[in-house]
Protein backbone atom coordinates (compact mmCIF):
# COMPACT_ATOMS: atom_id res chain seq x y z
CA UNK A 1 0.00 0.00 0.00
CA UNK A 2 2.96 2.30 0.63
CA UNK A 3 3.59 2.48 -3.13
CA UNK A 4 0.31 4.42 -3.57
CA UNK A 5 -0.73 7.90 -2.50
CA UNK A 6 -4.47 8.17 -1.73
CA UNK A 7 -6.08 11.12 -3.56
CA UNK A 8 -9.66 10.73 -2.38
CA UNK A 9 -12.61 8.42 -1.86
CA UNK A 10 -14.70 7.43 -4.90
CA UNK A 11 -17.44 5.33 -3.33
CA UNK A 12 -18.42 2.32 -1.27
CA UNK A 13 -19.79 -1.04 -2.42
CA UNK A 14 -21.12 -4.13 -0.66
CA UNK A 15 -17.63 -5.55 -0.14
CA UNK A 16 -15.23 -2.66 -0.12
CA UNK A 17 -14.38 1.03 -0.27
CA UNK A 18 -12.98 2.44 -3.52
CA UNK A 19 -10.31 5.14 -3.47
CA UNK A 20 -8.64 7.22 -6.15
CA UNK A 21 -4.88 6.85 -5.80
CA UNK A 22 -1.61 7.61 -7.54
CA UNK A 23 1.27 5.19 -7.97
CA UNK A 24 4.20 7.05 -6.40
CA UNK A 25 6.88 5.73 -8.80
CA UNK A 26 5.02 5.81 -12.12
CA UNK A 27 2.58 8.65 -11.42
CA UNK A 28 -0.28 6.53 -12.81
CA UNK A 29 -3.77 7.25 -11.41
CA UNK A 30 -5.63 4.09 -10.35
CA UNK A 31 -8.69 2.97 -8.39
CA UNK A 32 -8.03 0.94 -5.23
CA UNK A 33 -10.82 -1.30 -3.93
CA UNK A 34 -10.04 -2.13 -0.30
CA UNK A 35 -11.81 -5.29 0.92
CA UNK A 36 -11.73 -5.82 4.69
CA UNK A 37 -12.27 -9.24 6.25
CA UNK A 38 -14.68 -9.10 9.19
CA UNK A 39 -13.09 -12.16 10.78
CA UNK A 40 -9.89 -13.78 9.57
CA UNK A 41 -11.32 -17.26 10.09
CA UNK A 42 -14.13 -16.47 7.61
CA UNK A 43 -11.61 -16.13 4.78
CA UNK A 44 -12.02 -13.99 1.66
CA UNK A 45 -15.70 -13.29 0.77
CA UNK A 46 -17.02 -15.36 -2.13
CA UNK A 47 -17.99 -12.25 -4.09
CA UNK A 48 -14.44 -10.87 -3.89
CA UNK A 49 -12.98 -14.22 -4.94
CA UNK A 50 -15.37 -14.39 -7.91
CA UNK A 51 -14.39 -10.88 -8.98
CA UNK A 52 -10.69 -11.75 -8.88
CA UNK A 53 -11.18 -15.10 -10.61
CA UNK A 54 -13.40 -13.69 -13.37
CA UNK A 55 -11.01 -10.83 -14.13
CA UNK A 56 -7.93 -13.05 -14.04
CA UNK A 57 -9.57 -15.59 -16.37
CA UNK A 58 -9.96 -13.15 -19.24
CA UNK A 59 -7.43 -11.35 -21.36
CA UNK A 60 -7.37 -7.59 -21.77
CA UNK A 61 -10.39 -6.08 -23.48
CA UNK A 62 -11.04 -2.40 -24.11
CA UNK A 63 -14.64 -2.72 -22.84
CA UNK A 64 -13.94 -4.61 -19.60
CA UNK A 65 -12.22 -2.93 -16.65
CA UNK A 66 -8.65 -4.17 -16.12
CA UNK A 67 -7.53 -5.73 -12.82
CA UNK A 68 -3.94 -4.48 -12.56
CA UNK A 69 -2.88 -6.02 -9.24
CA UNK A 70 -4.06 -7.72 -6.03
CA UNK A 71 -2.15 -7.54 -2.74
CA UNK A 72 -2.83 -8.16 0.99
CA UNK A 73 -3.34 -5.17 3.27
CA UNK A 74 -3.94 -5.32 7.01
CA UNK A 75 -6.68 -7.89 7.67
CA UNK A 76 -7.92 -7.68 4.08
CA UNK A 77 -6.62 -7.06 0.60
CA UNK A 78 -6.64 -4.46 -2.16
CA UNK A 79 -7.69 -4.76 -5.82
CA UNK A 80 -6.02 -2.28 -8.18
CA UNK A 81 -8.01 -1.16 -11.26
CA UNK A 82 -7.69 1.39 -14.02
CA UNK A 83 -9.09 4.69 -12.76
CA UNK A 84 -12.35 5.61 -14.47
CA UNK A 85 -13.77 9.11 -14.32
CA UNK A 86 -17.48 8.34 -14.06
CA UNK A 87 -20.20 5.80 -14.86
CA UNK A 88 -23.21 5.54 -17.16
CA UNK A 89 -25.73 6.27 -14.40
CA UNK A 90 -24.04 9.66 -13.89
CA UNK A 91 -24.21 10.28 -17.65
CA UNK A 92 -27.94 9.52 -17.77
CA UNK A 93 -28.75 11.41 -14.57
CA UNK A 94 -26.66 14.51 -15.15
CA UNK A 95 -26.92 15.12 -18.89
CA UNK A 96 -28.18 18.64 -19.42
CA UNK A 97 -30.17 17.39 -22.40
CA UNK A 98 -31.25 13.88 -23.50
CA UNK A 99 -28.59 11.80 -25.19
CA UNK A 100 -28.68 12.03 -28.97
CA UNK A 101 -29.53 8.90 -31.01
CA UNK A 102 -25.89 8.72 -32.13
CA UNK A 103 -24.65 8.86 -28.51
CA UNK A 104 -27.08 6.12 -27.43
CA UNK A 105 -25.77 3.96 -30.28
CA UNK A 106 -22.18 4.67 -29.24
CA UNK A 107 -22.80 3.55 -25.65
CA UNK A 108 -24.82 0.50 -26.74
CA UNK A 109 -22.14 -0.60 -29.18
CA UNK A 110 -19.44 -0.50 -26.49
CA UNK A 111 -21.69 -2.29 -23.97
CA UNK A 112 -22.55 -5.04 -26.45
CA UNK A 113 -18.90 -5.54 -27.40
CA UNK A 114 -18.04 -5.98 -23.73
CA UNK A 115 -20.93 -8.38 -23.07
CA UNK A 116 -20.16 -10.40 -26.23
CA UNK A 117 -16.55 -10.72 -25.03
CA UNK A 118 -17.62 -11.93 -21.55
CA UNK A 119 -20.10 -14.46 -22.92
CA UNK A 120 -17.53 -15.72 -25.43
CA UNK A 121 -15.29 -16.37 -22.41
CA UNK A 122 -18.16 -18.15 -20.58
CA UNK A 123 -18.62 -15.42 -17.98
CA UNK A 124 -22.07 -14.34 -16.77
CA UNK A 125 -21.82 -10.91 -15.18
CA UNK A 126 -25.20 -11.12 -13.37
CA UNK A 127 -25.23 -7.47 -12.28
CA UNK A 128 -25.22 -5.31 -15.39
CA UNK A 129 -26.61 -1.85 -14.68
CA UNK A 130 -25.59 1.73 -15.57
CA UNK A 131 -23.69 2.20 -12.28
CA UNK A 132 -21.46 -0.79 -13.15
CA UNK A 133 -20.61 0.58 -16.61
CA UNK A 134 -17.67 2.89 -16.02
CA UNK A 135 -16.70 5.76 -18.31
CA UNK A 136 -13.06 6.74 -18.87
CA UNK A 137 -11.79 10.27 -19.42
CA UNK A 138 -11.61 9.48 -23.15
CA UNK A 139 -15.30 8.42 -23.26
CA UNK A 140 -14.76 4.64 -23.38
CA UNK A 141 -17.33 2.48 -21.59
CA UNK A 142 -16.01 -0.48 -19.58
CA UNK A 143 -17.93 -3.18 -17.71
CA UNK A 144 -16.94 -3.34 -14.02
CA UNK A 145 -17.90 -4.90 -10.65
CA UNK A 146 -17.62 -8.65 -11.15
CA UNK A 147 -18.64 -9.50 -7.57
CA UNK A 148 -21.61 -11.57 -8.80
CA UNK A 149 -19.95 -12.97 -11.93
CA UNK A 150 -19.88 -16.73 -12.54
CA UNK A 151 -18.18 -18.95 -15.06
CA UNK A 152 -20.74 -21.05 -16.93
CA UNK A 153 -20.69 -24.02 -19.28
CA UNK A 154 -23.19 -24.89 -22.01
CA UNK A 155 -23.03 -28.56 -21.03
CA UNK A 156 -23.23 -28.09 -17.28
CA UNK A 157 -26.64 -28.00 -15.57
CA UNK A 158 -25.69 -25.96 -12.50
CA UNK A 159 -27.94 -24.40 -9.90
CA UNK A 160 -27.34 -20.72 -9.24
CA UNK A 161 -28.75 -18.21 -6.78
CA UNK A 162 -31.75 -16.25 -8.06
CA UNK A 163 -30.85 -13.38 -5.70
CA UNK A 164 -28.58 -11.70 -8.24
CA UNK A 165 -28.78 -8.56 -10.37
CA UNK A 166 -30.05 -5.22 -9.11
CA UNK A 167 -33.87 -5.34 -9.02
CA UNK A 168 -34.63 -2.92 -11.88
CA UNK A 169 -32.44 -4.98 -14.22
CA UNK A 170 -33.39 -8.45 -12.94
CA UNK A 171 -34.70 -10.88 -15.56
CA UNK A 172 -38.27 -12.24 -15.07
CA UNK A 173 -37.04 -15.83 -14.60
CA UNK A 174 -35.01 -14.60 -11.59
CA UNK A 175 -38.07 -12.81 -10.20
CA UNK A 176 -39.89 -16.17 -10.43
CA UNK A 177 -37.10 -17.82 -8.42
CA UNK A 178 -35.21 -19.64 -11.21
CA UNK A 179 -32.14 -21.57 -10.02
CA UNK A 180 -31.22 -22.78 -13.52
CA UNK A 181 -30.56 -19.97 -15.96
CA UNK A 182 -28.07 -18.80 -18.54
CA UNK A 183 -26.40 -15.68 -19.92
CA UNK A 184 -29.87 -14.51 -20.98
CA UNK A 185 -30.07 -12.75 -17.59
CA UNK A 186 -27.34 -10.38 -18.83
CA UNK A 187 -29.17 -9.83 -22.12
CA UNK A 188 -32.36 -8.84 -20.30
CA UNK A 189 -30.30 -6.31 -18.31
CA UNK A 190 -28.83 -4.99 -21.58
CA UNK A 191 -32.39 -4.40 -22.82
CA UNK A 192 -33.26 -2.52 -19.62
CA UNK A 193 -30.14 -0.36 -19.97
CA UNK A 194 -30.99 0.29 -23.65
CA UNK A 195 -34.48 1.45 -22.69
CA UNK A 196 -33.03 3.68 -19.99
CA UNK A 197 -30.64 5.31 -22.47
CA UNK A 198 -33.54 5.94 -24.87
CA UNK A 199 -35.88 7.29 -22.16
CA UNK A 200 -33.41 8.88 -19.72
CA UNK A 201 -35.23 6.97 -16.96
CA UNK A 202 -35.46 3.31 -15.84
CA UNK A 203 -37.88 1.07 -17.73
CA UNK A 204 -39.00 -1.07 -14.78
CA UNK A 205 -38.47 0.83 -11.48
CA UNK A 206 -40.08 -1.61 -9.01
CA UNK A 207 -39.79 -0.92 -5.26
CA UNK A 208 -39.87 -4.61 -4.28
CA UNK A 209 -39.73 -7.95 -6.08
CA UNK A 210 -43.51 -8.30 -6.51
CA UNK A 211 -43.87 -4.75 -7.80
CA UNK A 212 -40.88 -5.37 -10.09
CA UNK A 213 -42.70 -8.29 -11.67
CA UNK A 214 -45.82 -6.10 -11.96
CA UNK A 215 -43.81 -3.41 -13.80
CA UNK A 216 -42.57 -5.98 -16.32
CA UNK A 217 -45.98 -7.65 -16.82
CA UNK A 218 -47.67 -4.28 -17.21
CA UNK A 219 -45.48 -3.54 -20.24
CA UNK A 220 -44.87 -6.98 -21.79
CA UNK A 221 -48.25 -8.48 -20.88
CA UNK A 222 -49.08 -11.41 -18.61
CA UNK A 223 -46.96 -14.40 -19.69
CA UNK A 224 -48.81 -17.47 -20.91
CA UNK A 225 -47.57 -21.01 -21.28
CA UNK A 226 -47.74 -20.59 -25.06
CA UNK A 227 -45.42 -17.57 -24.98
CA UNK A 228 -43.18 -18.89 -22.21
CA UNK A 229 -43.42 -22.71 -21.85
CA UNK A 230 -40.72 -22.88 -19.16
CA UNK A 231 -42.67 -20.63 -16.78
CA UNK A 232 -44.56 -23.55 -15.22
CA UNK A 233 -41.24 -25.07 -14.08
CA UNK A 234 -40.13 -21.97 -12.18
CA UNK A 235 -40.17 -22.33 -8.36
CA UNK A 236 -42.42 -19.34 -7.62
CA UNK A 237 -44.78 -19.67 -10.59
CA UNK A 238 -47.71 -20.96 -8.52
CA UNK A 239 -47.03 -18.62 -5.60
CA UNK A 240 -47.89 -15.47 -7.51
CA UNK A 241 -50.90 -14.85 -9.73
CA UNK A 242 -51.56 -11.74 -11.78
CA UNK A 243 -54.65 -10.69 -13.64
CA UNK A 244 -54.49 -11.03 -17.40
CA UNK A 245 -53.42 -7.91 -19.20
CA UNK A 246 -52.21 -7.32 -22.77
CA UNK A 247 -48.79 -5.97 -23.68
CA UNK A 248 -48.25 -2.25 -24.24
CA UNK A 249 -46.42 -1.55 -27.53
CA UNK A 250 -42.83 -0.56 -26.77
CA UNK A 251 -43.31 2.38 -29.16
CA UNK A 252 -45.44 3.94 -26.38
CA UNK A 253 -42.88 3.14 -23.69
CA UNK A 254 -39.96 4.71 -25.59
CA UNK A 255 -41.64 7.44 -27.65
CA UNK A 256 -39.75 9.47 -30.24
CA UNK A 257 -37.50 6.46 -30.90
CA UNK A 258 -36.67 5.18 -34.38
CA UNK A 259 -38.34 1.88 -35.44
CA UNK A 260 -35.01 0.06 -35.65
CA UNK A 261 -34.20 0.91 -32.02
CA UNK A 262 -37.62 -0.35 -30.92
CA UNK A 263 -37.11 -3.54 -32.97
CA UNK A 264 -33.77 -4.20 -31.24
CA UNK A 265 -35.29 -3.47 -27.82
CA UNK A 266 -37.97 -6.12 -28.51
CA UNK A 267 -35.14 -8.61 -29.20
CA UNK A 268 -33.87 -8.31 -25.61
CA UNK A 269 -37.14 -7.93 -23.67
CA UNK A 270 -38.71 -11.34 -24.31
CA UNK A 271 -39.74 -13.81 -21.62
CA UNK A 272 -38.00 -17.02 -22.80
CA UNK A 273 -34.31 -16.53 -22.09
CA UNK A 274 -33.18 -18.57 -25.11
CA UNK A 275 -35.10 -16.27 -27.46
CA UNK A 276 -33.20 -13.15 -26.40
CA UNK A 277 -30.82 -11.75 -28.95
CA UNK A 278 -27.16 -12.48 -28.15
CA UNK A 279 -24.76 -9.54 -27.84
CA UNK A 280 -22.80 -10.59 -30.95
CA UNK A 281 -26.03 -10.87 -32.98
CA UNK A 282 -27.20 -7.48 -31.74
CA UNK A 283 -24.01 -5.83 -33.02
CA UNK A 284 -25.06 -6.85 -36.55
CA UNK A 285 -28.54 -5.33 -36.22
CA UNK A 286 -29.45 -2.69 -38.86
CA UNK A 287 -29.90 -0.19 -36.01
CA UNK A 288 -26.11 0.28 -35.82
CA UNK A 289 -25.69 0.73 -39.59
CA UNK A 290 -28.39 3.34 -40.20
CA UNK A 291 -28.10 7.10 -39.91
CA UNK A 292 -27.03 8.56 -37.57
CA UNK A 293 -24.10 6.19 -37.09
CA UNK A 294 -22.83 5.47 -33.53
CA UNK A 295 -20.99 8.42 -32.00
CA UNK A 296 -17.23 8.07 -31.59
CA UNK A 297 -16.13 7.87 -27.94
CA UNK A 298 -14.65 11.37 -28.20
CA UNK A 299 -18.16 12.74 -28.91
CA UNK A 300 -19.71 11.31 -25.73
CA UNK A 301 -20.37 13.35 -22.56
CA UNK A 302 -18.06 12.80 -19.58
CA UNK A 303 -19.72 13.95 -16.33
CA UNK A 304 -17.62 14.13 -13.17
CA UNK A 305 -18.66 11.98 -10.22
CA UNK A 306 -20.84 13.76 -7.71
CA UNK A 307 -23.31 15.43 -10.01
CA UNK A 308 -21.33 18.25 -11.58
CA UNK A 309 -22.59 19.08 -15.06
CA UNK A 310 -20.84 17.39 -17.97
CA UNK A 311 -17.83 19.06 -19.50
CA UNK A 312 -18.62 20.45 -22.92
CA UNK A 313 -16.43 18.91 -25.60
CA UNK A 314 -15.18 20.75 -28.62
CA UNK A 315 -17.26 19.86 -31.65
CA UNK A 316 -15.44 17.15 -33.56
CA UNK A 317 -14.98 17.96 -37.25
CA UNK A 318 -17.05 15.86 -39.64
CA UNK A 319 -15.17 12.79 -40.81
CA UNK A 320 -15.66 10.39 -43.67
CA UNK A 321 -13.25 7.75 -42.41
CA UNK A 322 -13.18 5.16 -39.63
CA UNK A 323 -10.92 6.13 -36.74
CA UNK A 324 -10.56 2.46 -35.86
CA UNK A 325 -8.86 1.53 -39.12
CA UNK A 326 -5.15 2.13 -39.76
CA UNK A 327 -4.38 4.76 -42.38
Amino acid sequence: MEQYSILGRIGEGAHGIVFKAKHIETGETVALKKVALRRLEDGIPNQALREIKALQEIEDNQHVVKLKDVFPHGTGFVLVFDFMLSDLSEVIRNSQRPLTPAQVKGYMMMLLKGVAFLHHNNIMHRDLKPANLLISSSGHLKIADFGLARLFSEQEERLYSHQVATRWYRAPELLYGARKYDEGVDLWAVGCIFGELLNSSPLFPGENDIEQLCCVLRVLGTPTQDRWPEIVELPDYNKITFKENPAIPLEEIVPDTCPQAVHLLYKFLVYPSRQRCSASQALLHPYFFSSPLPAHHSELPIPQRGGRPPRQRLQAPPTDFSVDLPL
